[in-house]
């Protein structure tokens, strides 16, 4: 839809027309759309307006497969039965593959594609939104293993131009599109079973919420077995904060349940699987944005 609007207003036949739906119908979503403040509507018909220009997938921010992605069949089986992840505590996508979320994007390319658009779209957004206040140490640039991780937030230009990273891409659990950086190293691998690069900083931008507890401490000692003495751990998603009630990490958070089987957890569950699996001195840091970014350093 949001492609089919330009500059100029478009009728809402037009659109109806250019999208194969029925004008009444059509017009009666907008007009929801319109109240929610995407899109705008006058006599000459709709037109976009910075919320609804995001949509287009030409934009350079677009979040269009974002929008795409809630709608995919996946999504609305897990949400049609809420109930059998509420009764059990398993995710309502074992109904659609008994291996869960992960296994049924893997049979099904066109909706993982879409998830790993959406899933680049909202990082970027979110990585746009730089931490209030955030001091890492100084990384090593050990000669034996030339590649370094370092958070996004970090990144100042003309600054250690050496360091170098190496985001790792899990080939059947978690997909990610491909990198095209110069100082980033594309792996493929499955964090559960490959060995992990050895590192000074390791980040996990909404990775571990995905999963549910013994898994997320598996990913997290993994880590730790592979981590230069001192290294550092930056888990960058939702913290839940029990004094204060947020729509949008709950709301998360029930998605997680419903699809990956996964949580949103609080600043002291994060800090008590990061201790079992060998990390101390957890502190927590507030963003520009919904994201926080909890870190904790190898012992």
């Amino acid at each position: 839809m949001a492609d089919q609007i330009g500059a100029e207003r478009v009728s809402v036949k037009e659109l109806a027309a250019a999208c194969d739906a029925d004008p009444d119908a059509l017009d009666r979503v907008l007009r929801l759309l319109v109240a929610h403040g995407i899109f705008e509507r006058d006599a000459d018909g709709y037109g976009h307006n910075d919320a609804s220009r995001l949509r287009r997938t030409d934009h350079p921010m677009s979040m269009g497969a974002f929008s795409h992605m809630m709608g995919l069949p996946v999504a609305l089986a897990s949400f049609d039965h809420l109930e059998h992840s509420v009764r059990t505590g398993g995710p309502a996508t074992q109904l659609l593959d008994p291996n869960g979320f992960w296994s049924y994007l893997e049979a099904h390319p066109d909706e993982a594609q879409v998830f790993g658009q959406a899933m680049t779209a909202k990082a970027a957004a979110d990585i746009a939104r730089r931490p209030r206040r955030l001091r890492l140490r100084p990384l090593r640039h050990d000669r034996r293993h030339r590649r370094r991780a370092r958070p996004p937030a970090a990144r100042r230009p003309g600054r250690r131009p050496d360091r170098r990273g190496d985001p790792v891409r899990p080939s059947r659990r978690h997909r990610h599109p491909a990198v095209d950086r110069d100082r980033l190293t594309p792996r493929a691998g499955d964090f559960f079973v490959d060995p992990l690069p050895t590192a000074d900083a390791y980040i996990l931008m909404e990775v571990i919420h995905d999963w549910p507890n013994a898994e997320a401490a598996a990913i997290l000692t993994a880590i730790r077995r592979a981590a230069s003495p001192s290294a550092r751990v930056l888990i960058i998603e939702n913290v839940h904060e029990d004094a204060k009630p947020d729509q949008r990490s709950h709301t998360l958070d029930v998605i997680m349940l419903a699809v990956t089987g996964g949580r949103e957890r609080t600043g002291s569950q994060l800090g008590a699987l990061l201790e079992g699996a060998g990390f101390s001195d957890t502190t927590v840091v507030d963003t520009a944005g919904p994201l926080r970014i909890v870190e904790a350093v190898a012992t």
